[in-house]
């Protein structure tokens, strides 16, 4: 395709109205593997040319090595670890892991399995009586924002108020000064500005109280590389409160969503609890919850297949899209639970392979088996159902469902 062709398209990926069912757009896109736009930036919609490029030393995810930053782009404040590069990328990546799980404490996802199960059975507990119910407000959301505020150490009845914010963050991601009002990304900008606040106002409680809670522990804990700065420690806990709990709402209702559309699936899952490990590896290639990598920045001059990059080019990497590649995934556009060699992009690759993957993967197991082994006859009260207006975090906004004899 043409470089008009492929802008083109893309823009059809990105518009609204593609949101219930972009795979058809992305085989068109994977013709042209690495696709110039007419802004100068690049589109990369295949497996293996998206994996050579997360695993290239030369790109950089921090946006200053832009020729032409985002809008947007923070300044002035401490980058989280995602939009750092090597050694800094590695140096705070390791510090937040030593809390967070193995080698330092390999036993914190399976250590949280019995109050797992106890927070997604009491939300199934508020089910009863109700014929339909909506998964993502009833269920998807407050499951994981549970967690990661116990996790965090932030306060689970301050969620309306971050909420608000990180509604206005995720809209302002993929901010387009060409058809979106300005006051989508000023909304997004100030929203930044009042989550770090408020997440540097529950740090100045932490400091010399140790506790629990991943707060208190990079506030008070020493180790290999030293103590996070204040500044690095709200920007990490900005990253996981938002990545902790928007990603897996998406992966859980994507989940249910796929299941009532294979019922043949579901009760095999109700009939095989076993089911759902290698289900949500096929979930994560099938419907992941992170569609787009909106940036990457070229360090210098590089080619991706036949295309040379040049150096500070913008490069946009179309993560569903390489998951549903057929040079790649034999009969991509079936969900196969039973699938070998699964080895998808649903949480990414290379070193910024998504930091909190092994929660979200238990999160999404446990939620899936019990809503399979507990909901009576469920089904779908629409479909598609409405999507939320982001395309690189894609996932229903609500899901109703009914359930019972009705």
């Amino acid at each position: 395709m043409t470089t008009t062709e492929t802008s083109d398209m893309l823009r059809r990926v990105l518009d609204h109205s593609s949101r219930a069912d972009p795979y058809p757009l992305y085989a068109e896109l994977r013709r042209t593997p690495v696709a110039r736009q007419e802004d100068g930036s690049y589109v990369i919609s295949t497996y293996r040319e998206i994996t050579d490029v997360l695993h290239n030393p030369h790109l950089s995810s921090d946006t200053r090595n832009l020729s032409h930053p985002t809008a947007g782009a923070e300044e002035q404040t401490t980058p989280a670890f995602i939009n750092l590069d090597p050694p800094e990328h590695d140096r705070l990546r390791r510090m937040a892991m030593r809390h967070f799980g193995p080698p330092h404490t390999p036993g914190l996802v399976t250590g949280m399995e019995p109050s797992l199960t106890a927070t997604v059975n009491g939300l199934i507990d508020d089910f009863a009586g109700k014929e339909q119910i909506d998964v993502v407000d009833d269920f998807a959301y407050p499951f994981p924002v549970t967690v990661i505020c116990h996790l965090l150490g932030v306060p689970r009845e301050d969620e309306p108020r971050f909420h608000l914010w990180v509604n206005d963050i995720i809209n302002s991601i993929d901010y387009d000064p060409r058809t979106d009002p300005k006051e989508k990304l000023d909304n997004g900008v100030q929203a930044r500005k009042d989550l770090r606040q408020y997440l540097g106002g529950l740090l100045e409680q932490r400091h010399g109280r140790p506790g629990d809670d991943l707060l208190s522990r990079l506030a008070n804990d020493d180790g290999p590389d030293g103590r996070m700065t204040d500044e690095e420690i709200v920007s990490t806990a900005n990253l996981l409160l938002i990545a902790g709990h928007e990603t897996t709402v998406n992966l859980i209702t994507n989940g249910m969503l796929t299941l009532l559309r294979h019922p043949q699936v579901l009760q095999r899952l109700r009939d095989e609890p076993g089911l759902v490990i290698p289900l949500v590896e096929e979930l994560l290639r099938y419907e992941p919850p992170v569609h787009i990598i909106p940036w990457r920045a070229a360090y210098s001059d590089i080619a991706v297949a036949d295309t040379v990059i040049a150096k500070g080019s913008q490069i946009m990497l179309m993560l569903a899209s390489g998951n549903r590649d057929p040079d790649r995934f034999h009969d991509p556009d079936r969900f196969d639970p039973d699938r070998r060699d699964n080895q998808h992009l649903g949480f990414g690759s290379g070193i910024h392979l998504c930091f909190g993957g092994p929660l979200a993967r238990r999160e999404t197991q446990i939620a899936l088996t019990e809503l399979v082994r507990r909901l009576t006859r469920p089904r779908l009260v629409a479909d598609p159902p409405p999507y939320r207006r982001s395309p690189i975090l894609r996932g229903p906004i609500h899901l109703h469902i009914e359930q019972g004899d009705g």
